[in-house]
């Protein structure tokens, strides 16, 4: 039983992961990046929709995977609505952020009537990302059981970037600079540093972190694509961000909570503790933590010094 729970728990986690390190590139350039909703219904609208394509002509197995890279190809792109929006026109980073999330379901839902002759939703992909055991590894006692069996792909995936972005983030000048554009942008500017191009940087990274994490989502959970495949998952993202203090590996962590709860909602009611409560209260879970969880912490979470103000070259 706890094996399926902690299983359970990496696979939901993986998708959050992903987002979350997209936010963290854009937030630590400085940019507010309330549209990873966005990003991520952009990314699994494209990761179905390429997947699909592909099948029909023959492509096979591979298809989900350049599916995936066109996921966060076109979530780049996507993100620059907002990157010129709040560091070009200086827009309100906010108010840009919740016009991304809008935009992004309406061009989705608009091509995909456009594509499937008015149908509100795509057919299912043969190709999904399914559980399997990795060899030799799932035999191990203990360990093997509860980390390496019954796993996805893209949870080693989500696993692998999330150790990659710490180690750009904190022992690379790219990081650095990243990181000082954030902090104290006009510092930055006076030591030689493109403030504007590095957030222009972050934000395209958010886009690619969040278009591939709604890809995972949609090729791992959903199948297919329709208006509500992402819902609210974006959000939690978010909070994930926030809970983990703009840190990778408090990312990590936060990512796995919000997993967690999400795994209770899918295999609580076969645990004897839980199987008294109604579904809809396990279901509802993920959501009432992620409000505890901004409520209890974010007025003691310090982010980026700069998060939020546009950069004016001169202006003190």
């Amino acid at each position: 039983m706890l094996a399926l729970i902690i299983s359970t728990m990496i696979y939901s986690a993986a998708p959050i992961m992903l987002v979350a390190l997209g936010g963290l590139f854009s937030e630590r350039s400085g940019v507010i990046n309330i549209g990873l909703e966005g990003l991520m219904v952009i990314g699994a609208f494209t990761v179905i929709v390429t997947t699909l394509t592909l099948e029909a002509s023959g492509v096979g197995a591979v298809s989900v995977w350049i599916g995936l890279a066109a996921a966060a190809i076109l979530g780049a792109i996507f993100s620059l609505f907002h990157a010129v929006a709040s560091i070009h026109f200086r827009a309100d980073q906010v108010v840009s952020g919740v016009a991304l999330n809008f935009l992004a379901v309406g061009v989705a839902v608009y091509a995909i009537k456009l594509l499937y002759d008015g149908s509100g939703q795509t057919a299912y992909i043969s190709n999904r990302f399914y559980r399997f055991n990795l060899p030799y590894l799932s035999d191990i006692p203990v360990i093997g059981p509860l980390f390496f069996s019954n796993v996805y792909a893209t949870s080693f995936l989500a696993f692998a970037l999330a150790l990659l972005v710490y180690y750009v983030i904190y022992y690379t000048p790219f990081g650095l600079r990243l990181r000082s554009v954030g902090e104290h942008p006009q510092a930055a500017d006076t030591m030689g540093i493109k403030v504007l191009r590095m957030r222009y940087i972050g934000v395209m990274l958010s886009g690619v972190f969040g278009g591939l994490g709604g890809a995972v989502f949609a090729a791992t959970f959903s199948g297919n694509f329709s208006a509500t495949t992402i819902a609210g998952q974006g959000f939690m993202a978010l909070a994930a961000l926030i809970f983990g203090k703009w840190h990778p590996l408090g990312v990590i962590g936060a990512a796995l909570f919000f997993g967690l709860a999400q795994a209770l909602g899918v295999v609580g009611p076969s645990l004897p503790f839980l199987s008294n409560v109604p579904p809809v209260f396990l279901l509802m879970a993920p959501y009432v933590l992620t409000i505890l969880a901004l409520a209890g912490f974010v007025g003691r979470a310090d982010g980026p010094k700069a998060l939020g103000a546009p950069y004016i070259k001169g202006a003190r």
